[in-house]
């Protein structure tokens, strides 16, 4: 920055009769415009002191008499008259009444009238009537940094152009307190905005000079309000606008490329582009954006400027329509201030004006980032990528896939799944198609390399060939750790005597959905073989054992149970007895769905004894089969798996479950002896993968919607909190069918009192 060579032109401006009318102290420095330069000796040598940043020289003002002296700052000579100071980290003279003061340790240089600012200086000054600018928004500039720190925000104010050319002819920036804001605009808004503006007159006008330069003429320093604290300054709107332009600025001089976090200052080609980037980096640190606020042009309906939100920012409002919603959604939204906010510029692109990082809330699992709403599309992309890719690597020949001449050869030796000590006594019931078993060893070699928690164990027959296999995983062994107390073992497979021997084992998780605890493929159906598959299930799920475990009507397999777990509660499943009914009776369903209705009402519809018996003789009646020796067989063993019976064993509701739609028949293609077993497998994993997705799918429900009550019931309050949706129903149902229960006699008996009851359906 440089001063006037000589005082002509503060002496010829000194007489305009817009600065005569204007001239006044500033808040760091006496200067009278209609004088010239005076002696140093009208300054205190104690408070005044000149720093040059270049030459980092002081000196004291009462140490020179000279008129003028040359000054180098920045690199730049200007001419000061000493008894003017140039005061730096903020130790000034103010007219003798203000002590010298120091702001944390930013350096803030007072200037004084006739000193000439260059543009791109980087310096805090104090502004005085008579200080020049290159140009207004250099001013601006200056002025804002001053306002920063002091503690209060600026705002352009009224301009007056030429009418020849339009060029600014003077301008004024006021304090953001200033002024009264009209009483009528705030009349009809639905969010009235907070009243700032106290009528604060501080402010500072500059005026074009004939020799191209910005002069302040007018310079109010003082506030009718507290300023505020440096802490909160940031949040100022102008301070705001300075960050941003600076921003910008470093952004363009920046050559690195994008990290993936969002800056202030970040420039984008567009709208969709910049709400890609958010989601990207959303998806990576655990949210969903939302599209929030968008301003528009009133010319052309561009956007002008876009806000995306966190999607759990602000709350919601309570709706009359919310009582008639049989699934209310779960409240989200609880406040959150992370955002992204762009403007659009002038050059046509986007910048980010505005990023807040912070959430008040707990990021999302990366397990669930892609259910969250707005990572959907971003996962489809993706997963529809890596399917292609995947179908690439199948084309290829894996470099293990090898021709083996026996099992031996297969054996992967830093891990042998062979159990050799459990080897059958004789051969195994059922052959092998031809290379059937290096594929299967070959797949679960491969399996157990991309993943080592994977589990599987063979077991072989007297000729050391492949009688029995058994797999599982991690996923699978956790699943058994929190549901594992009702276990089905599925052998519906031998129904159907064309069909591969494969048996899952199955339970019912949290969601009522169904869940795989492990599998096997059977080559032989001997007492061993099912003892064998137990012990190693019990093996891979660190022997814990079940409370109930559901099978089919077969001696084989309940000897072998009773054999390795004795002491837990066997019962045919259900299910599998209606599949059996299903082949047994296929004759009698064509051309008869009222007798399908009824058996299918018969094993599922009665959980009273009285009320099963009537509905099985009613079905006889109708139908006419008491001379069917299936079904006389199987209502002989009613107990063993009628839901009417032994009702105190706990068996998860599994029935329901299978009823929904059974493991097996999924696989029913892929289950024929002559497909190929790698495909069987293959078709397996994938559905075992749909299983865990619709588990996470359901947590992502819980966790947006709830269910609805009754009614305002605190125990149905506490336990929709304490359940999952799927559970909390059922709950809710048994609650409202003991609300409709009536007592229609009450007998005494003793010291007994005993009551009759009738449940009145509601109509």
């Amino acid at each position: 920055m440089s001063m006037d060579r000589s005082g002509h032109d503060i002496l010829t401006h000194g007489k305009n009769s817009e600065f005569q009318n204007e001239l006044h102290e500033s808040n760091r420095a006496d200067v009278d415009m209609g004088e010239g330069c005076k002696s140093s000796e009208t300054s205190s040598p104690e408070k005044s002191r000149e720093a040059t940043e270049s030459e980092n020289d002081s000196w004291s003002g009462s140490a020179s008499l000279v008129e003028k002296s040359v000054v180098e700052i920045n690199g730049d000579e200007c001419q000061a008259p000493p008894e003017i100071p140039l005061v730096n980290k903020y130790e000034m003279n103010v007219d003798s009444e203000q002590e010298s003061q120091s702001l944390d340790s930013v350096s803030v240089d007072v200037l004084v009238p006739g000193v000439h600012v260059k543009d791109g200086e980087d310096l805090f000054m104090v502004p005085a009537v008579g200080m020049e600018f290159e140009s207004e928004e250099h001013a601006y500039k200056c002025y804002s940094r001053y306002a920063v720190l002091e503690g209060f925000s600026i705002r352009k104010d009224f301009v007056n152009k030429s009418r020849v050319t339009g060029a600014v002819v003077s301008r004024r920036f006021t304090c953001y307190r200033q002024g009264y804001r009209p009483s009528k605009h705030t009349m009809n808004t639905r969010k009235p905005r907070k009243e700032t503006r106290t009528g604060c007159l501080a402010h500072m006008t500059i005026a074009w000079q004939p020799y191209g330069k910005f002069r302040v003429t007018n310079f109010e320093n003082k506030h009718n309000h507290e300023f505020v604290n440096p802490s909160t300054a940031h949040l100022l709107p102008s301070q705001k606008r300075l960050a941003f332009a600076e921003a910008v600025e470093a952004d363009l001089d920046s050559s690195s490329g994008v990290d993936g976090v969002p800056k202030l200052g970040m420039g984008f080609e567009s709208e969709d582009h910049a709400y890609e980037f958010y989601n990207s980096y959303a998806g990576q640190v655990g949210f969903s954006v939302r599209k929030d606020y968008v301003n528009r042009s009133k010319i052309d309906g561009a956007v002008v400027s876009r806000r995306f939100t966190c999607f759990r920012e602000g709350f919601c409002q309570k709706d009359k329509r919310d009582l008639n919603i049989k699934r209310p959604r779960k409240e989200t939204r609880i406040g959150c201030l992370a955002q992204l906010v762009i403007s659009h510029q002038s050059d046509g692109s986007y910048r980010v004006t505005n990023f807040e990082e912070k959430h008040n809330h707990e990021l999302v699992a990366a397990c669930r980032i892609r259910m969250l709403r707005s990572q959907k599309r971003l996962v489809a992309a993706q997963i529809a990528e890596g399917n292609a890719i995947e179908g690439r690597k199948i084309q290829l020949k894996s470099a293990y896939e090898v021709s083996c001449n026996s099992i031996e050869d297969c054996v992967d030796h830093a891990y042998d799944p062979v159990d050799r000590r459990s080897k059958l006594i004789s051969k195994r019931t059922r052959e092998m198609r031809d290379g059937e078993a290096e594929k299967i060893q070959q797949y679960f070699q491969g399996k157990k390399v991309k993943n080592p928690s994977f589990f599987y164990a063979i077991q072989l027959d007297a000729d050391n060939q492949i009688a029995n296999i058994f797999w599982t995983d991690a996923k699978m062994v956790m699943d058994y750790s929190d549901f594992g107390d009702v276990l089905c073992f599925d052998t519906t497979y031998r129904i159907n005597e064309d069909c591969r021997l494969f048996s899952p084992f199955v339970g019912v998780n949290h969601h009522r959905q169904m869940v795989i605890f492990g599998a096997a493929l059977l080559y032989d159906e001997t007492v061993d073989s099912f003892k064998w598959l137990f012990q190693k299930f019990l093996e891979a799920m660190s022997g814990k054992k079940p409370k109930t475990i559901l099978t089919d009507q077969d001696e084989i397999v309940s000897e072998a149970i009773s054999s390795i777990l004795p002491d837990i509660n066997q019962r045919v499943c259900v299910w599998h007895v209606y599949q059996r009914a299903l082949k047994q009776l296929s004759h009698m369903f064509i051309g008869s769905p009222p007798f399908v209705n009824d058996l299918l009402s018969c094993f599922f519809d009665h959980e009273e004894e009285e009320d099963f018996i009537a509905s099985w003789n009613h079905m006889m009646d109708l139908h006419g089969v008491w001379d069917n020796e299936w079904l006389n067989k199987i209502f002989k063993t009613r107990e063993q798996w009628a839901i009417a019976y032994k009702r105190h064993i706990f068996c998860a509701d599994i029935k329901s479950v299978q009823l929904r739609g059974s493991f097996i028949l999924n696989l029913k293609k892929y289950l024929k002896s002559d497909s190929d077993v790698l495909s069987f497998l293959k078709q397996l994993g994938k559905m075992v993968n749909d299983c865990h997705h619709k588990e996470l799918e359901a947590n992502y429900d819980m966790s947006q919607n709830m269910p609805k009550l009754m009614g305002d019931v605190i125990l149905l309050k506490y336990a929709r909190d304490a359940y999952t949706p799927r559970i909390f129903e059922l709950l809710q149902q048994e609650y409202e069918t003991c609300l409709n229960i009536v007592v229609n006699q009450c007998i005494e008996n003793g010291s007994l009192l005993e009551y009759k009851s009738q449940h009145i359906r509601p109509t």
